[in-house]
């Protein structure tokens, strides 16, 4: 089969076999995942560049043993949803049509939410025929506290570990920050950051004042000039957005157009586009919590170099090496890559992530454990030296906090199959 430009929404993997099969964990063995996430519309730059990651990393877990403990070989089905819930289960429907027993699905939390309930109902219909979901990038806290269900695991941190990170750091090191304009994404996830954002400040930093508060349509804004004319007139200096993708690139490009002179405290500045947008602008007046960065040490910088020499783009997403990593550590502590048996592996497994040493994926709610950055924009330099999309630039780390200090509580009842709570 040729493959070509006309397929890339429909087959990416190492092998283009797709065939059901029983799930017996054996030398060889192809583990199909079907990603779901945008390759059209105003995000499909972040899902393209995640796709080619998902890709890239298969080939290298599949060839490497020393990565790979099972031996299994990954292949990926990628699915255009569009960033809608509606085609998100039309994907699903199609990957389950396909024999796939694993899904992945990260950008935008209205999506994961529709997929966490369609593979609960899957499960507890189809007993033999179970579905795990390694949620890569959707971070709305719900998914495990209220929401939590058995088949869905996170590899991200949420938005309340990522404000809890950037509200501290505020607290320690940003005694200028007075006042704050919010300006989020009118969906699950930038309501949680403008919740958590004002829960936090208020007990670390009542000082601060909130002096505006905007919500705006997801992935549909293409002039943000507006809303950074409100936050000027507002008088902040200072904003925090759960933005990303082409909603934070352009938002930055307004802000600097536009002469706003005040900081950013950010969750995605380093995904597709906001490097660009930025440029050498906010140099020291951008911040960003994250679970990785640019410049994390050792294996990581040559992986970064190479995926850069192979797409001429970069690699953001490190949470798609959390997730090979721990399937292939489950299935080699199950000896199977039968979902049931994969995913009571996967609870309270402690493994490496092949980025900074051991995380945990958390038993109580399937919450991954890990430490949190806090990066700056700034000039690339000998110590820190990658500068994504050729700016000359990077975000350099200034602060870690460890697991232990980034987690956050869940009030997650589980429910686990034949269990009860």
């Amino acid at each position: 089969m040729r493959f070509t430009k006309r397929m890339f929404g429909v087959v990416i993997g190492a092998s283009m076999a797709l065939h059901a099969g029983l799930a017996f964990a054996q030398k060889g063995e192809t583990v199909k995942i079907a990603w779901i996430d945008p390759l059209s519309g105003l995000m499909a730059p972040v899902g393209q560049n995640q796709v080619k990651s998902f890709q890239f990393f298969a080939e290298k877990f599949n060839n490497d043993p020393k990565l790979n403990p099972a031996g299994v070989k990954f292949e990926i089905i990628a699915l255009d949803n569009k960033l809608s819930p509606t085609e998100s289960l039309n994907a699903f429907k199609a990957a389950l049509d396909q024999g796939v027993r694993y899904i992945t699905q990260g950008n935008g939390s209205s999506v994961a939410g529709a997929l966490i309930e369609a593979v609960a109902k899957h499960n507890e219909r189809n007993p033999g025929k179970e579905v795990v979901y390694l949620n890569h990038s959707a971070v709305d806290p719900d998914f495990t506290n209220s929401k939590c269900n058995y088949w869905h695991f996170r590899f991200d941190a949420d938005t309340s570990m990522k404000m809890e990170a950037l509200t501290t750091f505020i607290k320690e090191a940003q005694p200028d920050v007075k006042k704050v304009y919010l300006l989020n994404q009118n969906y699950s996830h930038g309501h949680q950051v403008a919740r958590f954002a004002k829960e936090n400040l208020a007990k670390k930093r009542p000082d601060v004042q909130i002096v505006g508060e905007d919500l705006h349509p997801l992935a549909q804004v293409r002039d943000f000039a507006p809303y950074v004319a409100k936050i000027k007139a507002a008088g902040a200096d200072t904003i925090i957005t759960g933005n990303w993708g082409s909603d934070l690139a352009l938002l930055v490009k307004a802000a600097n157009e536009g002469g706003y002179t005040g900081k950013f405290f950010t969750y995605y500045s380093g995904v597709s586009g906001t490097p660009t947008a930025l440029g050498k602008s906010y140099e020291g007046k951008l911040f960003q919590a994250s679970y990785n960065h640019y410049n994390l040490p050792g294996q990581m910088g040559k992986w970064q170099a190479e995926y850069k020499a192979k797409f001429n783009d970069d690699f953001y997403t490190g949470s798609v090496i959390r997730i090979y990593s721990a399937l292939t550590a489950a299935m080699a502590k199950a000896k199977s890559t039968d979902p049931v048996k994969v995913a009571a592996a996967l609870e309270g497994l402690s493994f490496n992530g092949n980025m900074n040493g051991e995380v945990e994926m958390r038993k109580t709610d399937h919450q991954l454990q890990q430490p949190l950055y806090i990066t700056v924009w700034q000039k690339a330099d000998a110590k820190f030296p990658y500068s994504p999309e050729n700016t000359g630039m990077t975000l350099a780390p200034v602060k870690e906090y460890p697991a232990y200090v980034s987690s956050t509580p869940t009030s997650c009842q589980m429910k686990r199959p034949g269990a009860g709570a």
